[in-house]
C-alpha cells in the first residue's frame, strides 16, 4: 500500500505536551524533591521526547521559572485597601509564595538557590526596570499609587523601595527553608513589612 504524503498526525497538541512536562515536574518534586528534576528525568516521567522538551523550555531553569511566570501579576485583583499598604504588598507576594507552598518544601528549597540562574534573572532588574508582569513590577506600581495618594512620603523612590521589599521577601523564604518550613512565613512577612513600610 503506498504511503500517504504530508505531515504525520500530531499525537498531542502543543499545550497538552507542555502541560505533561509541567505535571511530570511536579510529580518528580513531590516524589523525590526538586534536586531530582533534570531534563532527562522530566522527559522520562512525561513519556515525551527531548526535542519536545526543548520546544517548550530552554533548560531546567526555564522549566522551573514556569512556576513563577505562570501568570502575569498585572492581572491579580488585590482586596486589601491601598491605605493598608504593607498588608496589600503582602497579599501580592502571597500569590507567589502560596504557589511555591503548594509544591512543597522541597520545591521551595531547591528553587531558592544561588545556582538558579532563571530565578536570579526574574527577581532582578534590567536597565533599571523590572520586567513587565513580574511581582516586583506590580509592587512598584502599588508603591507609586501610594505615593501619588500621599500614603507614602512624596520623596520615596518607588523602584528602590520595591527592590527592598523583594529582598525582604527573599530573606523570609530563605529563612523558612533554613527552618525546614517550621516558621509561619505569612506572619513573619506581614510583621516585617508593617514595621519597614510603616516607618515611611
Amino acid at each position: 500500500m503506498p504511503r500517504k504524503c504530508g505531515r504525520p498526525p500530531k499525537s498531542a497538541e502543543p499545550m497538552d505536551a507542555k502541560q505533561k512536562l509541567i505535571d511530570a515536574t511536579v510529580a518528580i518534586i513531590k516524589r523525590e524533591g526538586a534536586d531530582a528534576v533534570t531534563v532527562r528525568s522530566v522527559v522520562e516521567e512525561s513519556g515525551l521526547s527531548i526535542g519536545t522538551f526543548y520546544h517548550h523550555f530552554k533548560n531546567k531553569d526555564d522549566l522551573l521559572m514556569y512556576f513563577v511566570k505562570e501568570a502575569s501579576f498585572d492581572s491579580f485583583e488585590l482586596t486589601t485597601p491601598l491605605e493598608q499598604l504593607p498588608d496589600r504588598i503582602c497579599e501580592l507576594y502571597f500569590h507567589l509564595i502560596d504557589r511555591y507552598m503548594e509544591l512543597g518544601e522541597d520545591f521551595m528549597k531547591s528553587f531558592y538557590t544561588t545556582g538558579n540562574q532563571a530565578l536570579s534573572a526574574y527577581m532582578c532588574e534590567e536597565d533599571g526596570k523590572f520586567a513587565d508582569g513580574t511581582v516586583m513590577a506590580r509592587c512598584e506600581r502599588e508603591i507609586e499609587s501610594a505615593i501619588a495618594k500621599h500614603i507614602l512620603d512624596q520623596k520615596t523612590n518607588a523602584h528602590v523601595l520595591s527592590m527592598d521589599v523583594c529582598t525582604i521577601v527573599k530573606g523570609c523564604v530563605f529563612e523558612w527553608a533554613l527552618n525546614d518550613g517550621k516558621m509561619d512565613i505569612h506572619e513573619i512577612l506581614i510583621r516585617i513589612l508593617r514595621r519597614y513600610l510603616g516607618g515611611l
